[in-house]
Protein backbone atom coordinates (compact mmCIF):
# COMPACT_ATOMS: atom_id res chain seq x y z
CA UNK A 1 0.00 0.00 0.00
CA UNK A 2 2.75 2.71 1.23
CA UNK A 3 5.28 1.32 -2.29
CA UNK A 4 1.49 2.30 -4.06
CA UNK A 5 0.85 5.90 -2.94
CA UNK A 6 4.91 6.39 -3.29
CA UNK A 7 4.77 5.16 -6.69
CA UNK A 8 1.78 7.27 -7.85
CA UNK A 9 3.46 10.32 -5.94
CA UNK A 10 6.32 9.66 -8.52
CA UNK A 11 4.01 9.63 -11.10
CA UNK A 12 2.33 12.85 -10.63
CA UNK A 13 6.04 14.32 -10.26
CA UNK A 14 7.21 13.17 -13.66
CA UNK A 15 4.06 14.13 -14.56
CA UNK A 16 4.12 17.31 -13.79
CA UNK A 17 8.62 17.66 -13.81
CA UNK A 18 7.94 20.67 -16.39
CA UNK A 19 5.49 22.61 -14.42
CA UNK A 20 7.70 21.84 -10.65
CA UNK A 21 10.81 22.81 -12.32
CA UNK A 22 9.43 26.18 -13.85
CA UNK A 23 7.93 26.87 -10.41
CA UNK A 24 11.17 26.13 -8.85
CA UNK A 25 13.24 28.15 -11.52
CA UNK A 26 11.26 30.97 -11.58
CA UNK A 27 10.41 31.56 -7.70
CA UNK A 28 13.99 30.35 -6.65
CA UNK A 29 15.27 32.98 -8.88
CA UNK A 30 13.07 35.98 -7.74
CA UNK A 31 13.96 35.04 -4.32
CA UNK A 32 17.93 35.26 -4.85
CA UNK A 33 17.61 38.69 -6.98
CA UNK A 34 15.09 40.21 -5.02
CA UNK A 35 16.91 39.91 -1.59
CA UNK A 36 20.46 41.20 -4.00
CA UNK A 37 18.46 43.75 -5.20
CA UNK A 38 17.42 44.64 -1.60
CA UNK A 39 21.09 44.44 -0.35
CA UNK A 40 21.79 46.70 -3.10
CA UNK A 41 19.25 49.53 -1.87
CA UNK A 42 20.16 48.89 1.81
CA UNK A 43 23.88 49.50 1.34
CA UNK A 44 24.59 52.24 -1.78
CA UNK A 45 24.69 55.18 -0.30
CA UNK A 46 26.01 58.22 -2.44
CA UNK A 47 26.61 61.73 -1.92
CA UNK A 48 26.21 62.10 -5.93
CA UNK A 49 23.18 59.96 -6.65
CA UNK A 50 20.27 60.36 -4.94
CA UNK A 51 17.91 58.59 -3.54
CA UNK A 52 20.16 55.76 -5.30
CA UNK A 53 22.20 55.92 -8.79
CA UNK A 54 19.90 53.50 -10.84
CA UNK A 55 16.60 55.73 -10.07
CA UNK A 56 18.78 59.22 -10.51
CA UNK A 57 20.04 57.92 -13.79
CA UNK A 58 16.27 57.15 -14.82
CA UNK A 59 15.22 60.51 -13.22
CA UNK A 60 17.82 62.42 -15.57
CA UNK A 61 17.12 60.41 -18.65
CA UNK A 62 13.00 61.27 -18.23
CA UNK A 63 14.17 64.93 -17.92
CA UNK A 64 16.14 64.57 -20.92
CA UNK A 65 13.59 63.32 -23.16
CA UNK A 66 10.94 65.50 -22.03
CA UNK A 67 13.03 67.94 -22.77
CA UNK A 68 13.54 66.60 -26.46
CA UNK A 69 9.40 66.75 -26.27
CA UNK A 70 9.81 70.04 -26.35
CA UNK A 71 9.13 71.09 -22.58
CA UNK A 72 11.48 72.83 -19.79
CA UNK A 73 11.88 70.02 -17.37
CA UNK A 74 14.28 70.33 -14.21
CA UNK A 75 15.16 67.70 -11.80
CA UNK A 76 16.27 68.08 -8.50
CA UNK A 77 16.81 65.55 -5.32
CA UNK A 78 13.64 66.16 -2.95
CA UNK A 79 14.60 67.05 0.71
CA UNK A 80 11.62 65.40 2.48
CA UNK A 81 11.77 61.59 0.79
CA UNK A 82 13.77 59.62 -1.01
CA UNK A 83 12.93 60.88 -4.55
CA UNK A 84 13.77 62.60 -7.72
CA UNK A 85 11.47 66.02 -8.40
CA UNK A 86 11.01 66.43 -11.69
CA UNK A 87 9.04 69.70 -12.95
CA UNK A 88 7.83 70.82 -16.42
CA UNK A 89 7.74 74.47 -17.11
CA UNK A 90 8.82 75.95 -13.55
CA UNK A 91 6.30 73.50 -11.66
CA UNK A 92 7.22 70.18 -9.92
CA UNK A 93 4.35 67.80 -11.66
CA UNK A 94 6.19 64.18 -10.02
CA UNK A 95 8.22 62.45 -7.89
CA UNK A 96 10.08 59.68 -9.19
CA UNK A 97 10.76 57.24 -6.69
CA UNK A 98 12.82 54.15 -6.24
CA UNK A 99 9.95 52.17 -7.19
CA UNK A 100 9.71 53.72 -10.75
CA UNK A 101 13.48 52.56 -12.23
CA UNK A 102 11.93 49.64 -13.41
CA UNK A 103 14.29 47.04 -11.30
CA UNK A 104 11.53 44.84 -10.39
CA UNK A 105 9.70 45.01 -13.33
CA UNK A 106 13.66 43.98 -14.84
CA UNK A 107 13.73 41.11 -12.31
CA UNK A 108 10.09 39.48 -12.96
CA UNK A 109 11.09 39.70 -16.34
CA UNK A 110 14.29 37.52 -16.23
CA UNK A 111 12.84 35.22 -13.69
CA UNK A 112 10.55 33.80 -16.13
CA UNK A 113 12.89 33.91 -18.78
CA UNK A 114 15.53 31.58 -17.12
CA UNK A 115 12.20 29.73 -16.12
CA UNK A 116 12.46 28.82 -20.14
CA UNK A 117 15.32 28.80 -20.46
CA UNK A 118 16.79 27.39 -23.60
CA UNK A 119 20.64 27.98 -24.37
CA UNK A 120 22.40 30.26 -22.49
CA UNK A 121 23.52 32.25 -24.91
CA UNK A 122 19.71 32.86 -26.35
CA UNK A 123 18.95 32.99 -23.34
CA UNK A 124 21.44 35.40 -21.98
CA UNK A 125 20.98 37.33 -25.09
CA UNK A 126 17.57 37.72 -24.73
CA UNK A 127 17.10 38.47 -21.32
CA UNK A 128 19.82 41.71 -22.03
CA UNK A 129 17.72 42.68 -25.02
CA UNK A 130 14.88 42.71 -22.73
CA UNK A 131 15.85 44.15 -20.22
CA UNK A 132 17.00 47.17 -22.12
CA UNK A 133 14.04 47.62 -24.05
CA UNK A 134 12.24 47.29 -21.00
CA UNK A 135 14.28 49.87 -19.10
CA UNK A 136 13.52 52.77 -22.13
CA UNK A 137 10.41 51.42 -22.42
CA UNK A 138 10.17 52.79 -18.65
CA UNK A 139 11.89 56.15 -18.85
CA UNK A 140 9.39 56.23 -21.72
CA UNK A 141 6.61 55.58 -19.78
CA UNK A 142 7.41 58.03 -17.16
CA UNK A 143 8.02 60.98 -19.59
CA UNK A 144 4.29 60.25 -20.75
CA UNK A 145 2.97 60.17 -17.31
CA UNK A 146 4.89 63.43 -16.18
CA UNK A 147 3.37 65.20 -19.23
CA UNK A 148 0.08 63.75 -19.16
CA UNK A 149 -0.53 64.96 -15.43
CA UNK A 150 1.04 68.30 -16.29
CA UNK A 151 -1.41 68.69 -19.20
CA UNK A 152 -4.42 66.86 -18.10
CA UNK A 153 -3.69 67.03 -13.68
CA UNK A 154 -7.95 65.76 -13.49
CA UNK A 155 -6.70 62.12 -15.05
CA UNK A 156 -3.59 61.73 -13.26
CA UNK A 157 -5.34 58.60 -10.73
CA UNK A 158 -6.25 57.16 -14.08
CA UNK A 159 -2.86 57.65 -15.85
CA UNK A 160 -0.62 56.59 -12.68
CA UNK A 161 -2.56 54.15 -11.03
CA UNK A 162 -4.04 51.94 -14.35
CA UNK A 163 -3.15 52.70 -17.70
CA UNK A 164 0.85 53.44 -17.55
CA UNK A 165 1.28 50.52 -15.13
CA UNK A 166 -0.68 48.63 -18.06
CA UNK A 167 1.69 50.10 -20.06
CA UNK A 168 4.94 48.61 -18.73
CA UNK A 169 3.68 45.21 -17.59
CA UNK A 170 1.90 44.83 -21.10
CA UNK A 171 5.11 45.21 -22.60
CA UNK A 172 6.58 42.48 -20.38
CA UNK A 173 4.39 40.37 -21.47
CA UNK A 174 4.14 40.45 -25.10
CA UNK A 175 8.17 39.71 -24.69
CA UNK A 176 6.89 36.72 -22.36
CA UNK A 177 4.74 35.86 -25.55
CA UNK A 178 7.83 36.33 -28.14
CA UNK A 179 9.79 34.13 -26.03
CA UNK A 180 7.57 31.47 -25.56
CA UNK A 181 6.68 31.35 -29.09
CA UNK A 182 10.44 31.17 -30.07
CA UNK A 183 10.81 28.92 -27.28
CA UNK A 184 8.33 26.37 -28.30
CA UNK A 185 9.54 26.80 -32.24
CA UNK A 186 13.03 25.56 -31.40
CA UNK A 187 11.20 23.09 -28.89
CA UNK A 188 9.50 21.58 -31.80
CA UNK A 189 12.90 21.92 -34.47
CA UNK A 190 14.39 19.97 -31.20
CA UNK A 191 12.12 16.77 -31.18
CA UNK A 192 11.55 16.37 -35.20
Amino acid sequence: MVQNRNSKKLEIFKKNKAVIKFLGVFFGAYIVLTLVYQFYLDSVVSEVYFPEPITHIVALQTESLISFFGYETKTIPSHYDPSMLLGLNGEYVVRIVEGCNAVSVIILFLCFILAFKKDWKSTLLFIFAGSVLIYAFNVLRIALLTIGIYEIPEHKELMHGTLFPLFIYGFVFLLWILWIRNYKINENHNNA
